[in-house]
């Protein structure tokens, strides 16, 4: 994604059952250049909806909502349109609503209290392919996780495997941005980047959350050393 005024613009659907939070959020978006909002929601349903008739790139996605809650509308939304990015909003630090939206496609997840900025850089990151998860969420989502180190289907993935690029799976398991793996194997972010991007392909993973779940489910992180 190119810098605010010179990239493509990112399509964004605020969903929020409180009025006054969700207009604000939209307002504080669609004052950004490179941000359009193409809709707004109250309700899951309404979410849904949006997301099948106006192909945003990003949901900005309450995760407590009257009727479909933030959670089963994320697993809509992901099921309905894959390429969108859900970003779950919370009053709550980190809850079960919160590992529950991510567990069903989420990209990350915000306080409704982030500062107007933040807000716009976790849009951007997003929709640009990033997640936004602390090392406390990662170490949440991982510990629902099922483990099955020794399924046909993990063999079969890790085996595609470079040595290296097994390295940055277990860095990414750990919760490491893409900074932090690049400092922790010796390599230039770019490269980080693009191992990144060929274990989304090999492993037929969504996003980075995928990852961290099917490294921690195979037991790769287990396995280290």
């Amino acid at each position: 994604m190119s810098g605010p005024g010179d990239g493509p613009t990112i399509r964004v659907v605020v969903a929020d059952d409180q009025d006054l939070v969700r207009t604000g959020l939209a307002m504080i978006l669609a004052a950004q250049p490179d941000i359009l909002v193409v809709g707004e929601a109250a309700d899951g349903l309404q979410a849904v909806a949006l997301t099948r008739r106006t192909a945003p790139d990003v949901v900005l996605m309450d995760v407590r909502m009257p009727g479909l809650d933030g959670v089963a509308a994320t697993r809509e939304v992901v099921a309905a349109r894959p390429a969108t990015r859900v970003l779950v909003l919370t009053t709550f630090d980190v809850d079960d609503y919160v590992i529950g939206a991510l567990r069903a496609g989420a990209s990350g997840f915000l306080l409704k209290d982030t500062p107007r900025a933040s807000l716009v850089a976790a849009v951007r990151a997003v929709a640009a392919g990033d997640v936004l998860l602390s090392r406390e969420v990662t170490a949440r989502l991982v510990g629902a996780v099922r483990r099955d180190h020794s399924s046909a289907e993990s063999v079969r993935a890790l085996g595609r495997l470079t040595p290296r690029e097994r390295e940055v799976l277990v860095l990414i398991a750990e919760g490491r941005s893409n900074a932090e793996v690049a400092v922790g194997l010796h390599l230039a972010e770019t490269t980080v980047k693009t191992h990144v991007a060929r274990l989304l392909d090999k492993l037929n993973a969504r996003d980075r959350v995928q990852l961290v779940v099917l490294a921690h489910r195979w037991g790769v992180v287990d396995k280290r050393g």
